[in-house]
């Protein structure tokens, strides 16, 4: 029996020793000792296989998309976040904004969107001028995409509604929604009054530093916005003066002797300073003088040079001025003077540009705001005294209304003139009235310079028109 043991443990033994033992490198290594012979073999490294590669670490890989699985979260989250935000900021940029009432903003020129955002928040009129300056921003960037022009915030003076929101505000200010002012040039200022008169607008900005040529601008109502500059509006006056006499010359009468529309011009500014109604009929009879090269006999010429085109005279000519040689006095000179003297309007222009047909050569004031006309001398003078009685009678009316006031005054703070015990003696009509006597014209083969009034005047010194009509005899 125990023999039989001893031949088992040998056979064991042996087959223990039969298991092959390998090394580094797949080599065969026997076991070093008795121990070794009882571990288990290691088994041999699959074919085609070596050592791992670092690169597939499973480690490193866990890294790399934990960090990947970081960013997109800092990623979602941010994109969350903005989200958020722009609904915020959209919500308040349409929000019913803060005014109480409507008010009006003025918007300097040359003012950024962040100095205009700023402004606003100041005045009450938005909550953030941050959410503005983006939504102007913003509105750029989109035009931009769409190929359209960029929308510019404009200067100007905006009327504000009441909770007017940002989006509105910036509506306004992108569309240049300004309130819209207005300057009134009437017809027949010269150059000078023109310039004067913009000069008192406080709505407007800039200086005029040269005074524009006579007969150059367009008398017109000109809207425009706040901080408008002067020159602008001096610009806007000369192009549409330019524009519309072009446009007349070409349809103007066959028969003007002029060989421009400046020599046209000209015409119509004395025709402005003449005469208010029947324009048409006046210019009529100013180029039939022109056409029989008669002078044309205007005394607002005389008062241009006089005033040196800067207003009224303020009183009337007298017989030496009108005899006085100057390149504007037509009562000495024939043919037009050598530039406007004044801005004539339309009506003026229009007038000269396609006059009335007549064969008058004179007219004259009839009192009612009309012309009595007349193709002869003798007509004409008959109008003249027709005129004078008119004034004559104007005058003894204004005298009688001047003492009657007096009267009034020195009865007294509430003393009615009808009262009881009250005697009021009425003053002549006449007592401190000029005597207004005047000679009859002459008589068309003597002179043929004009008759003067009894004060040696023969025009209206508030308005500068010739109250006798300013042609007397050819």
């Amino acid at each position: 029996m125990r023999r039989k043991n001893s031949q088992t443990e040998t056979d064991w033994m042996e087959a223990l020793s039969s298991k092959p033992v390998t090394g580094r490198g797949g080599q065969r290594q026997q076991p070093r000792s008795p121990s070794e012979r009882l571990e288990p073999a290691r088994a041999p490294a699959a074919a085609g296989r070596g050592r791992v590669d670092a690169s597939q670490n499973p480690r490193r890989g866990r890294t790399t998309f934990g960090l990947l699985n970081g960013a997109l979260t800092v990623l979602l989250v941010f994109m969350l976040m903005a989200g958020g935000l722009g609904f915020t900021a959209k919500y308040a940029f349409e929000a019913p904004g803060p005014l109480g009432h409507s008010t009006v903003v003025v918007v300097p020129p040359a003012t950024n969107a962040r100095g205009i955002a700023e402004r606003l928040e100041e005045d009450g009129v938005i909550t953030d001028r941050h959410i503005l300056v983006a939504g102007y921003y913003w509105d750029r960037a989109k035009a931009w995409l769409d190929g359209a022009k960029l929308p510019n915030l404009r200067a100007g003076e905006y009327e504000i509604p009441k909770n007017a929101s940002m989006r509105q505000v910036l509506d306004s200010l992108l569309e240049g929604k300004a309130i819209l002012q207005k300057v009134t040039i009437p017809e027949g200022l010269t150059s000078f009054q023109i310039v004067e008169l913009l000069n008192k607008q406080p709505d407007l900005t800039g200086e005029i530093k040269d005074l524009p040529p006579e007969g150059s601008l367009l008398p017109e109502t000109y809207k425009f916005s706040h901080g408008t500059s002067r020159p602008e509006i001096i610009a806007r006056m000369q192009s549409d003066a330019k524009r519309f006499v072009a446009k007349l010359w070409d349809s103007r009468s066959s028969t003007l002797p002029f060989k421009t529309s400046e020599e046209a011009i000209i015409l119509a500014s004395i025709v402005e300073k003449e005469a208010r109604n029947e324009r048409d009929r006046v210019a009529g009879v100013f180029l039939n003088r022109l056409t029989k090269h008669m002078r044309l006999q205007s005394d607002p010429t005389i008062i241009y040079v006089l005033t040196g085109g800067k207003g009224n005279l303020g009183r009337g000519i007298t017989k030496a001025e009108i005899e006085s040689k100057n390149e504007y006095n037509t009562y000495q000179i024939e043919g037009l003077p050598p530039t406007p003297i004044c801005n004539p309007g339309r009506t003026a222009i229009e007038a000269v540009m396609n006059p009335a047909v007549t064969d008058d050569l004179y007219f004259v004031a009839d009192g009612t705001g009309n012309h009595a006309f007349a193709s002869n001398i003798r007509d004409h003078q008959r109008n003249v005294q027709r005129w004078r009685q008119v004034e004559r009678e104007a005058k003894a009316k204004a005298a009688a209304d001047a003492a009657s006031a007096a009267q009034d005054q020195t009865a007294g703070p509430g003393v009615a003139l009808d009262m009881p015990g009250v005697e009021v003696t009425q003053a002549s009509a006449t007592a401190g009235q000029a005597d207004t006597t005047e000679p009859v014209p002459p008589d068309p083969t003597e002179a043929t310079s004009p008759p003067s009034n009894a004060e040696g005047s023969t025009s209206d010194a508030n308005s500068g028109k010739s109250k006798t009509g300013a042609i007397k005899s050819p």
